[in-house]
């Protein structure tokens, strides 16, 4: 998965231009003239695509939802993530 804070500055300034050491939201170096952008603009950003991260982390792999498609249809398989959606629903 891609860095989350990284992730939300680009949301925010598809332009941007910055680094970050691991998920330290300190740890934001501005490049090249890049505006920086307020921690807590950023950390409003990522709180709103929170139910992305935690989704992504709780679907099947790919591989694996081919093969519920494969054996228990479309239907299964919209089961499968309708409960990942449901567990964690957009806000």
């Amino acid at each position: 998965m891609k860095n989350k804070i990284i992730e939300a500055i680009l949301a925010i300034n598809s332009n941007a231009q910055v680094s970050v050491s691991g998920e330290d939201i300190n740890s934001i170096v501005w490049e090249n003239g890049t505006t920086p952008i307020s921690k807590s603009d950023i950390e409003q950003k990522i709180n709103e695509k929170d139910y992305i991260y935690k989704r992504a982390s709780e679907y099947p792999s790919i591989v694996d939802q081919l093969d519920d498609i494969y054996h228990n249809d479309i239907e299964g398989w919209k089961t499968t993530i309708k409960a990942v959606k449901d567990k964690y629903p957009k806000e």
